[in-house]
């Protein structure tokens, strides 16, 4: 099959604004309008509920305040600065100014088939939910301005950059690098540096042995079941098109979450002896962010294999990142997403092979060759955030400081720094 889908793929995101209504298409619109809604809807309430249920009572309102400001702050952000620096012309590296203050962004502002003001609104719920997956790594022991601070330059200086990388015409997208939704964009970048931020943070008292199980888990599972529905606008709307590539997307998606879930929850059965509920809508996660990054480029072979990677290597990863590095990625951030995604990053070009039901290679170029692009980008993806994190860490932490004390801790975050309570009994 000729790559030209692929490649076209590349370029949907990076479109110039051509100004010329004629071009929208009403049903890509609809389908993308859609999307952006789902995907917002991935944060709040979805994470913000699935975050919540993992934590302790007292520290509830805590997480879900981190997820509803981070939202805020980034969609600012994002206007202000943040969409010129990831999808205006720039250099290999970042995107200019031109963009900023969303100037030049008209109502007649087309990208690809759709307004350019759509495509604004759909990428910004991307970047709303990235820096709010790193909140997992350091639930109940951060201050709030911490987060505030450090989300917002995290945005900037990781974000915004890697998305023009890949998907703003930057040097990975140059090079043919495979991320249809957000494998090294999203998954990547916000496991990095949540492993970052968990180890200058420093561990929950009585980790790991004594840290106290989720409070809620129905509730985990109502945010994770939120977020299996949201992803289908986070993968299916990242095609941009109401066509096949969404629809091969949206199936792919659901697979390999139900694989993955089915995976950790057979590999808890059997260690255990007992199936749990956290554990299996955590497989759901983790199936979720393995297939994102190939969704657009393979077939339902590629979904279940996919679902069945993700399952494995990120459960592993779990206790790898607890037990034996011991530092306390609190809700498993990077194992989940930040693994996840490296898995489907470097699958991605090998399912997407004809012979296993994919969209096909682009001519002249092998399974060897495109993993080593594949390789390139996550292995830059994971210096840059890690580097960066901690740049961003060291200011947050000399300004604002990073974690709160021991009593509020004890307290619990929502009372000691919101003055309220999730339940008043």
């Amino acid at each position: 099959m000729i790559w030209a889908t692929c490649a076209a793929d590349r370029s949907r995101r990076r479109a110039a604004a051509t100004g010329d209504a004629s071009m929208i298409d009403s049903g890509d619109t609809a389908w993308v309008l859609t999307s952006t809604a789902l995907v917002l809807f991935m944060t709040l309430p979805g994470l913000g509920l699935f975050y919540a249920g993992l934590v302790q009572s007292k520290n509830i309102l805590s997480v879900l305040m981190h997820c509803i400001a981070i939202a805020c702050l980034a969609s600012v952000l994002w206007f202000a600065l943040a969409y010129s620096l990831a999808f205006s012309a720039g250099n290999g590296l970042v995107g200019g100014l031109s963009k900023s203050l969303l100037m030049g962004v008209e109502r007649s502002s087309v990208t690809g088939t759709i307004p350019e003001t759509v495509f604004v609104m759909f990428q910004m719920t991307f970047a709303i939910i990235t820096p709010a997956l790193i909140v997992g790594a350091f639930v109940e022991r951060i201050k709030f301005s911490a987060v505030l601070m450090f989300s917002g330059l995290w945005l900037l200086l990781v974000y915004a950059p890697v998305t023009h990388w890949v998907w703003g015409g930057g040097w990975l997208g140059q090079r043919g690098v495979l991320d249809f939704a957000g494998g090294i964009v999203v998954h990547m970048t916000a496991g990095v540096s949540a492993l970052t931020v968990a180890w200058f943070l420093g561990p929950r008292p009585g980790f790991p042995d004594q840290v106290r199980p989720p409070h809620a888990p129905w509730l985990v599972m109502v945010g994770a079941s939120m977020l299996w529905v949201g992803w289908f606008g986070f993968n299916a709307g990242s095609a941009l098109t109401a066509g096949e590539g969404a629809g091969m997307a949206m199936l792919v998606t659901h697979l390999s979450a139900a694989v993955a879930s089915l995976v950790w929850m057979v590999i808890e059965w059997l260690r255990f002896g007992k199936p749990s509920l956290v554990g299996f809508v955590t497989g759901t996660i983790a199936g979720l962010a393995t297939i994102t990054p190939a969704s657009g480029y393979v077939g339902p072979a590629g979904g279940i294999c996919l679902g069945l990677a993700g399952g494995v290597l990120c459960y592993l990863a779990v206790d790898l990142v607890k037990k034996r590095f011991r530092i306390d990625d609190s809700l498993d951030v990077l194992a989940v997403h930040g693994v996840g995604g490296a898995t489907g990053t470097l699958l991605a070009g090998f399912f997407a092979t004809v012979a296993l039901g994919g969209i096909g290679l682009a001519e002249g170029v092998s399974v060897g060759g495109q993993f080593s692009v594949q390789l390139m980008g996550a292995a830059a993806t994971l210096v840059w955030s890690a580097v960066a994190s901690v740049v961003i860490i060291k200011v947050t932490q000399a300004i604002c400081g990073l974690r709160v004390s021991d009593e509020a801790a004890i307290e619990g975050l929502d009372f000691s720094t919101h003055g309220e309570r999730g339940y008043n009994l």
